[in-house]
């Protein structure tokens, strides 16, 4: 593995919230995936691209990535050790042979210079410890003219599990966790914080357009609440209180995610993105 930045961010993935997300992939992908062909349709994929995918986690867009171009192939570069081995180990069950993996950070990769037609992420770009750095060195592995397409989190007031969970606030000791700006998964929220980065990063022709999806997060309330209480964060929240706390937050988010379950039992809360195009116009600005 190259050097890393992210220090802190390189503890958590290969500790206990890389072995959640790598457990739980396929529950994650039904969350997400609704933002796949949109980030894909806007990278431009062709039949012969090379495609970079960063924080690839479990490497389903990767995967989808390399299946869009099978002259040419997709790279998922990501911190975690146990989601990277799910990603090769599902690879292989499916038979996506031109896709490879790779554990690095980002920020400091040493990426060969403009190896790649295009760089994408879904949600991976929000936890840099140096966002222009990242993307500065992210441009130098793209070709001359090269795509950069993500998706990060829009204002957490439009995201259904953050308000889930805000309202909780009675109960846990939520913070500023939901704060527009501030280093973690809302530090890109503002779309003139994102204009600035990528610009001093060295990109051009920046756009950024809001788009939502509904993703799948359990069958039934219950299962829902349990999956949101057991990601990071809500371990986190939980292990500040006590166990009659604990059991209200439970009764409470559970309550909350009644009103969102769909006919079939499974409950559907709406995500909302920016979805950001670039370009770089060289290979080492």
């Amino acid at each position: 593995m190259s050097e890393i930045v992210n220090t802190e961010q390189a503890q958590a993935w290969n500790g206990p919230e890389g072995a959640h997300w790598a457990r739980n992939q396929d529950r994650w992908n039904a969350v997400n995936e609704g933002f796949d062909e949109p980030l894909l349709d806007a990278a431009g994929l062709t039949g012969d691209h090379r495609t970079l995918d960063i924080g690839c986690g479990s490497g389903q867009t990767t995967r989808l990535a390399a299946l869009r171009a099978p002259r040419g192939g997709a790279t998922g570069l990501d911190l975690s050790g146990p989601m990277l081995a799910e990603a090769r180990a599902r690879a292989a069950r499916e038979g996506v042979a031109n896709v490879t993996f790779t554990q690095g950070d980002a920020q400091a990769h040493p990426f060969e210079p403009g190896s790649f037609d295009a760089a994408i992420s879904r949600y991976g770009v929000m936890f840099f410890a140096d966002p222009e750095a990242a993307f500065r060195n992210i441009g130098r592995a793209l070709r001359p003219g090269g795509r950069l397409a993500f998706v990060c989190p829009a204002q957490p007031s439009l995201n259904g599990w953050v308000t889930a969970m805000a309202a909780l606030r009675d109960i846990l000791p939520l913070g500023d966790f939901d704060t527009p700006g501030l280093p973690g998964m809302f530090s890109l929220a503002s779309p003139d914080r994102i204009r600035a980065v990528l610009a001093a990063a060295g990109f051009s022709g920046v756009a950024v357009d809001r788009v939502g999806a509904y993703g799948a997060w359990g069958h039934g309330a219950d299962d829902a609440a349990e999956f949101l209480l057991n990601t990071g964060p809500g371990r986190h929240f939980l292990s500040q209180v006590g166990t009659p706390e604990q059991a209200r937050a439970r009764h409470a988010l559970t309550d909350h995610l009644r009103g969102h379950e769909a006919a079939d039992g499974t409950v559907r809360l709406r995500s909302t993105s920016w979805l950001v195009t670039a370009d770089h116009p060289t290979a080492t600005a």
